[in-house]
Parts: structure tokens; sequence; C-alpha cells
């Protein structure tokens, strides 16, 4: 049985796969991910296309929002091609597209906006109270350990980002999760992170992938895997309101307003451990009952 990477090394072969090789003027090429995996996750899709467009902008103008959608599923075997289109440089705004290229066919495109900062209001919801220490929750690994097979992809990956749910995961035993409006889970890169505000953004990018479409299921008390429910992204988006480290505690506070017609929708709010609201996501994934699933035929 091949050893999952985990810890600092972990998050030195996540910091490989963010590290493109320019190939040309606004092109890039993403290595592949050692993960066993036979589609490319999500989450290193997107981040992968955030560091190609951050290299094309000024050093001063910071990432504050990007747009993306799924097109078609990656092969983890193979690299990624990222072409990144600059579509506009304002007195202190910047625009890019990146389109992720396999075989010549997109597979994910984004558009992300850069912004240098400038005084104005400021206001910010507070973080949720009353909520236990991330060191005194087990992570996912350890809170999984009594239904190992359970662990579905986690059981196969790097584990680069620490995940520590509170309260139930859809990763428990179909029957034994409850039903909860709110999702709520600390989440941090598992070693140390260089200073490189772009990369800190990047990993939270990566990481927002994670658990986002799972807060669907924590309405319903729902799972993924046998006796539950497999999930597809189709688009994410995210707002990076303040600066933050990534390998400090941040919470991922999410609720799923909607789901209908296959889908649901996710919403989700970042707050880093002094309560302080740095990002948001939002996502809409594709859900389909598993054929061990009650009442699928």
């Amino acid at each position: 049985m091949v050893e999952v990477l985990v810890g600092q090394d972990a998050v030195d072969s996540l910091l490989g796969v963010l590290d493109l090789e320019r190939i040309d003027t606004g092109l890039f090429r993403g290595p592949r991910a050692e993960v066993g995996l036979q589609r490319v996750f999500g989450g290193q899709v997107a981040g992968q296309a955030l560091v190609a467009a951050g290299r094309t902008v000024p050093a001063d103008r910071r990432v504050h929002s990007l747009h993306g959608y799924f097109v078609r599923p990656g092969d983890s075997t193979k690299p990624i091609i990222y072409q990144v289109e600059n579509i506009r440089d304002g007195r202190s705004f910047s625009v890019r597209r990146t389109v992720a290229l396999q075989g010549g066919q997109m597979i994910f495109f984004m558009s992300a906006s850069f912004h240098t900062g400038e005084p104005g209001l400021e206001h910010t919801d507070p973080a949720p109270d009353d909520l236990p220490d991330p060191e005194s929750i087990p992570p996912l690994s350890e809170q999984l350990k009594s239904h190992p097979d359970r662990l579905g992809m986690w059981a196969r990956v790097p584990r680069p980002i620490d995940v520590r749910y509170i309260g139930g995961s859809g990763f428990s035993a179909s029957g034994e999760r409850p039903a909860l409006e709110r999702q709520r889970v600390w989440m941090k890169a598992d070693g140390v992170l260089p200073d490189d505000p772009l990369i800190h953004i990047c990993v939270l990018t990566y990481a927002s992938d994670l658990t986002l479409l799972d807060s669907v299921l924590s309405r319903h008390g729902a799972v993924w895997g046998p006796g539950g429910y497999l999930g597809t992204s189709l688009d994410h988006a995210l707002w990076f309101h303040r600066p933050f480290r990534f390998d400090d505690w941040i919470l991922y506070d999410s609720v799923s307003p909607t789901a209908a017609d296959g889908r649901g929708l996710a919403q989700g709010r970042f707050f880093d451990a002094s309560g302080v609201h740095i990002a948001s996501a939002t996502q809409e994934g594709l859900l389909r009952q598993t054929p061990e699933s009650p009442g699928v035929p």
C-alpha cells in the first residue's frame, strides 16, 4: 500500500503542483499531481489557473474575485496547459481570462479581477461564536478511523490541507450524519507556506473546493459514496476581501440555500482565527444518488 503524503511533505507536493512552467507569454504548463485519481480535482485546476493569471499582473495588484466553470473532467495522468488572456490593465484594476486545456480541449475557464486596493468604507458581519478550538477537534482521518471504508479519496491522495469538521461530515457512514443547516469546518495548510500572498490565495482556492458541496448534503443528513451521493463541481466563484495566511487556522462556514433538478447551491464564508471575514465562496454542483442509495432502482 502506497503511503499517503501528509504534513509538510504534502504541502510541498501541493506547492510543486502550483509551480507552473512558463512556456511563452501568457502560456503556462501545470504539472500533474501524483494523486492516483482518474479525474483532476477541481480545486487543483482552479488554483493553477489563478496562479497563471496572477503571474501576468503587476505585483501591486491583488486578486479580489474569480469566477470559473468546469467544462470537462480533466485527466490526472496528463499535464494541463493554461492560456491567459489579458482582458484589461487599467489604472487600478487588471482583468484576466484563463483557459485550461488538455488534448486541445477546454476543461475549465476562469475570469479573475485584480485590484490595487484603496481607502473606503469597511464593515463585516461577525464570525460565528462559541465554536470549539480547532486543536480540540481530531482531523478528518482520525474521525473516520472507525469507518476506514468511508475515507474515499482521502485515503488515496496527499493531504496538504488539515480539515476538521465541527459536527458530522459527508464522509460519515450512511444514516449516521445529523441533518444540519450549516456546515462549519476548520482548515489550514498542514505545514508552512511561503510568504507570497498569491500562494496563500491559491491554496485557499484549492481548499475551497474540498468541502463546500458537502453543505448541500448536510441539510439532509446525506453522505458521499455508498448509500449517498456522487458530486461534481459545475462552477466556482470566490471573493477575497482581506489579506490572510492559509497556514493559520481558517473557519469555513457554509450553507446551502437551495437544491433542485439534481443541482445544489452552496455558499461559504472564510474567517481567520481572530474572527475577521477574509473571503467568500459560491458553488453549484451536480449531485446524483449512488446505486446503493435508498430509493434508487
